[in-house]
This record gives C-alpha cells, structure tokens and sequence, in this order.
C-alpha cells in the first residue's frame, strides 16, 4: 500500500494549548462522494498529525487579471510592460483584517501556525481529533484498491463566521491523491513507413523520424544561438522523469552538430527531488533534448520536483508558488504533464491557475501540453462525455496541441482538445471558438460544455520525435514533444526581443487570438476521437485539435517587428 496525500505520522498525544473555542461553525466546503475508485475503511489514528494548509483569499484577484490583460494584449498602452514581483503582491497579499482572523480563530484553538510559500498560504499541524473538532468534520482513511493509494481525507468541513469570507480553503482535505498524466502518446522504434507527404523543404526522412533539423525546416527555426543571459527557459518535471546530460551530449553530437556537445542545462530540485541520470526517463529526456536542442544557447532549468509532498497535485503547487517567491520569474515556462480536470477540486484548480496569472503578469510564457487522450482526459474507463484535461482550462496558459506530417500538416489523432467545465471562455478568444461552434453545429452536441474555455490554443508537429536515452534512440509521439517545441521556438524570440531591448512575450494568448494568428498555419485535417466518437474535427482557422495552428517563426518576427 502507497502512502500519499496529508504528508501524515502518527506520535502520541499531545497538548497543543488551549481548548478549542466554541463558535458556530458554517460549511466551507463538501463533496457528495469521494472520487472514483476511493473507498473510506475506517477512522484513523486521533493522534495521527495532519499537515494542512489554508489559502487565504487575495485582496483583489480581479484586479490582478485585469492588470494581466492590460499588459499581454496588443494595442494596450502598457502592452509588455509587465509588473514587478512587490506589484504582483499588491494585488494578491490578504486584508490584514482576514490574516488576523484566521489567525486568531487558530490561536484561541492552540494551534501554531507557520508561513507558507507565498503570502496567500498558512500552514498548520493537527493531530486528527483536534483537526476533527476544529473543522467541525470527521476525517476518515480512503484507500484506491487501483492504485494501492491510502490516504486521509472528509467530504466536508466547516470554518467560523469571522472566518469564512477570508477563507479561500483548506488543503487537501477534501481534495484526494490524483496521479499526473505524462503527455507522451506512444513509444516505438523508428520505422520506413509513413503515409504523410513533407514540405519542399524538410528532407523526406522527416516523414519517419523527426529531429531538430526537421522541425527547423518545417518552422523557420533559426540556428543562430541566442545571445541574452536575461533570456531563460524552465522545464518541469514530476515523477522521477529525470534527464541525463550524458544522453544530451550523444542527441546533439548526433542531430544538433553545429553546436558544441558540451552544451548543457541548468537543475534545480523542490520536495527532495533530483535528476537521477543513470535513470533517464523518456519524458525527462525529450523535454529537455527538445528544449537545449531547438533554443540554441538559451538559458535553460530543469526543475524536477519530488515526492516529499502529498502528492503530484502538491507537486504542481509547490513548483508554481516557489517560482512566483522567487525575486526573479522564467521568461518561458513549459509543462508536459497534466491532470483529469474532474479529478482535481474546482477551488484548488483555481487556485493553481491564478497563480499561474501572477507569473503571466510578470511577463512569463506558461506552456502546457493538452494531453493525449483525444476529447477524453486520461484518467481511463468509460466515458459517455467528453472529459477535459487540467491545466488546460486555465485560461492563462498556452496550451499546445499535435499534428503530424509536413504537407499539410494534419491533426494527431490523440491531440487532447475540447471545452473546461470549471472555466467559462476567456473574451480573447469568444469568436475563433464562436466561429467553430457554428460550423461544428450539431455534431457532439451535449458531450461538451460548450461555454467553458476551449483548448488547445496552438499546436506543432507531435509524431515520431527521435530522442536518445541510456545511449539508444526511441522515436516518441505526443504532446510532450509538440510543448517544449513551441516552447522553444518562443524562447528564441524573447532573444530576438531582448537584444532589441524590447521586453519579452509574456502571456501569450491575447496576441495569439488577434494579430497573432497571421504568424499561424492552419490545420485543417484529421480529428482527435475518444469517449467512443470521432471527437472535434479539424476545421479552418481554431479548432479544439490543433487550436490556431503550428508556429513559423519568420512570420512571428514580422509579426513583432524584429529580425
């Protein structure tokens, strides 16, 4: 049986101070049902310490993504004129009147309360009973017979009056264990066989193998290193898919030989991770040869996050709040690595999103690959809706999707793409999704929300990337590959903005829906089937499969007025 979930251990009782105040309590929070595959099997350990953390409410969100808005859209007076991290704060730090009723309602119960990562979180340690009586809840054992997780959760708590409307939650009690999905379709070894036509420019073998010289033809991907050390592109990665510099030398001595085999990246570790190298995994592998690989010379991060958390919903979390404590946020951040978004609380979805808001004002690109499961999420069984992915909802992110072959491109079958039940579309993009809408007419109708933000937002090519790892080359398809891709080819031009003292790109998306789409090649063909249907059709200009289309950087340089 796996452990995972409230970072729990069990000690005998202790006193924490005072006993717990009495103040009637209101419901916070409730679910009607533990998620799929959870079971209760009984209560735990009253002397079991539960490590909880509170999300206070910022003093104004709204006010935050309006200020996003004014900075990431085209024509704005204050376009790419992004806000520092004390600016950011301003709009995120809680009232002092709800920081001192949260905290006095902990301190009249005696429970000791320590700073989290950023100003909007508080954390405490509580054995079970008291944590039963200061939430007004009964905190069981769940066990997944699945996935052979236990872990400790309730279906509902309850705060006080004072402290309700400077609430914004309390993690994770509600919220169970949920295992990230790598966005990596399949795994094979290269074959002779394709039925796609190329482009005039890329080589025929591109048909079967795509390397960095292939996506450069394909895209207009310049060879010339970059030059800005302000310039720096972060790569995540959770569950132990580590990346090998060994590996990285062979890939570029092999497909990037214009470019010294020394280059190399940058590590950084966060809840006891580390880059295992002698265990390179395919994941970790293609995000970072397909970042050092395409980016020539960018500055580049792997940060690789660990299990000391509890769980990979924590994981994403952690990562995210520790980048906006940092003094000084990525220009690009790229992800490959996602969630069922029904699987994930609407509050903490939230959350996590918004947090994300505060780096796109500070001028970072966030990238996130859509997923591999067609109109379905990953989560597995039956589906008799379409079911979206998390982050991709978000409506502050990029989220990229695949296509496959070069003349035309057209739409990988297993790109993720669809409508958010948790969020409703952004204005950015109400009439490429509106346009869609009415040519998709009937077809799929009530299997979606049809309000909810629609993704993916971009794609590029997905299929038979060739990547080297313990020294072998795999040839790999999926959203993985089309993320750091994209990913990277938005890194070279924040060098080309940089080095024309200009600011980078920031949030991408206000200008991807507008001016953004010249810079764009339309997808037009294939579909992303799933949930026992055909899924969205490909369609003339956005659409749920390959989003507005697959980059070329020349026209982005016209685009942007540089060269």
């Amino acid at each position: 049986m796996v452990a995972a979930g409230l970072l729990v251990f069990s000690f005998f009782t202790l006193t924490l101070g005072a006993p717990l105040a009495h103040e009637l309590l209101h419901v916070h929070d409730a679910r009607s049902a533990a998620p799929h595959g959870y079971q209760a099997t009984g209560a735990p350990n009253p002397d079991t310490v539960l490590s909880l953390r509170l999300a206070l409410k910022q003093s104004d969100p709204t006010g935050l993504v309006d200020k996003l808005y004014d900075v990431s859209t085209p024509g704005s007076s204050n376009y790419r004129k992004f806000l520092s991290k004390a600016e950011v704060e301003s709009y995120t730090t809680p009232s002092a009147e709800g920081l001192a009723a949260v905290t006095r309602w902990l301190s009249k119960n005696g429970v000791k309360v320590t700073p989290g990562a950023t100003s909007q979180w508080l954390n405490i340690e509580v054995p079970v009973a008291k944590a039963n009586a200061l939430l007004d809840t009964e905190f069981s054992v769940y066990e997944n017979k699945d996935t052979g997780v236990s872990t400790i959760r309730t279906l509902a708590y309850s705060v006080p009056a004072s402290v309700k409307p400077y609430l914004d939650f309390v993690y994770p009690t509600t919220t169970f264990p949920v295992k990230v999905n790598k966005a990596i379709s399949s795994v094979r070894f290269p074959s002779g066989n394709s039925t796609h036509t190329p482009r005039a420019k890329v080589d025929s073998s591109c048909n079967s193998a795509i390397t960095p010289s292939c996506l450069q033809g394909l895209y207009n991907i310049p060879t010339k290193p970059a030059t800005q050390a302000t310039n720096s592109l972060a790569v995540s990665s959770f569950v132990s898919s580590f990346a090998s510099k060994s590996d990285l030398k062979s890939f570029l001595g092999q497909f990037r030989s214009d470019i010294s085999s020394a280059t190399s990246f940058d590590v950084q570790t966060l809840d006891g991770g580390k880059n295992d190298e002698s265990q390179a995994s395919l994941e970790g592998s293609l995000d970072i040869q397909y970042t050092v690989g395409i980016a020539t010379n960018v500055p580049t991060t792997f940060f690789t996050v660990g299990s000391d958390n509890g769980g990979d919903l924590d994981g994403f979390l952690n990562l995210v709040n520790s980048l906006i404590a940092a003094d000084t946020a990525p220009t690009v951040l790229t992800t490959s690595f996602g969630f069922p978004e029904a699987l994930v609380s609407e509050d903490l979805a939230n959350n996590i999103c918004n947090a994300y808001a505060q780096l796109g004002a500070r001028g970072t690109s966030i990238l996130f690959s859509s997923g591999d499961s067609g109109v379905d999420d990953g989560q597995g069984g039956e589906c008799t809706v379409f079911r979206p992915t998390f982050p991709s909802g978000c409506p502050f992110v990029t989220v990229v999707g695949a296509t496959q072959g070069t003349a035309p491109e057209t739409a990988a079958p297993f790109s993720s793409g669809g409508f958010s039940n948790y969020f409703s579309a952004p204005k950015y993009q109400s009439g490429a999704v509106s346009g869609y809408l009415k040519t998709l007419g009937s077809t799929n109708s009530g299997l979606f929300n049809a309000s909810g933000r629609a993704y993916p937002d971009v794609s590029a090519a997905g299929s038979s990337y060739q990547v080297t790892v313990n020294g072998s080359v795999t040839s790999v398809d999926g959203t993985s590959a089309s993320t750091p891709l994209f990913a990277s080819i938005v890194s070279l031009l924040n060098d080309r903005l940089l080095s024309a003292a200009e600011q980078p790109m920031g949030f991408l998306n206000p200008l991807l829906y507008s001016r953004g789409k010249s810079a764009l090649n339309d997808v037009t063909q294939g579909n992303n089937p799933g949930c026992g249907t055909n899924g969205f059709p490909a369609a003339a200009g956005w659409d749920p499969v390959t989003g507005l289309g697959t980059p070329d950087f020349n026209k982005f340089l016209s685009l942007l007025g540089i060269s």
